[in-house]
């Protein structure tokens, strides 16, 4: 369960991650069509990419700490 969970957690990082720096590439060099103003766009990527830098870090710790474990409970 925990297994799916980091996956879970690890594809979200990823997809987070990739959607806001898509959309602050769109807000730079898209011009506003009217219906979104590209300020939203860049606060929408700015905070998609700082949520998906926080999984991952709290994924890259998770895994630290388990393999830790993991060693741990081997050299018993």
């Amino acid at each position: 369960m925990q297994n799916k969970k980091m996956t879970i957690q690890l594809a979200m990082a990823i997809f987070l991650t990739v959607s806001g720096m898509a959309m602050l590439i769109m807000g730079l060099w898209l011009p506003p069509a009217g219906e979104i103003h590209s300020s939203v766009l860049v606060a929408y990527g700015e905070v998609s990419t700082f949520a998906g830098s926080l999984f991952g870090i709290d994924y890259g710790y998770k895994l630290k700490l388990k393999k830790l474990s993991n060693d741990g409970q081997n050299n018993a």
